[in-house]
């Protein structure tokens, strides 16, 4: 029995030791500027104005992706100042 405990705290162990998961924002991210890269090494390298085009509409949607991120971390921002705030105020 004291090794199935001893078993069973060794496995929880090693899931807490993995890499925690990707922040799903974060990888949206990652994706949207590894897809540029091709375009820009056309538009840079070849001087190819379709991928210029491209590469223009890539970094409109990179600025409004950034725009949702900064929102959306204000948001969670303030929602923690409301909370605490409230705990502070006697009922």
């Amino acid at each position: 029995m004291v090794t199935t405990l001893m078993e069973t705290n060794r496995t929880t162990e090693q899931s807490e030791s993995s890499a925690p998961a990707p922040v799903p924002r974060y990888v949206e991210l990652q994706q949207l500027v590894a897809g540029m890269q091709s375009d820009f090494e056309k538009f840079y390298r070849d001087g190819n104005k379709a991928a210029g085009t491209r590469v223009r509409n890539a970094m409109q949607e990179l600025k409004t992706l950034a725009q949702t991120i900064r929102t959306e971390v204000q948001a969670i921002k303030n929602e923690g100042k409301a909370s605490s705030s409230e705990e502070d105020q006697p009922d």
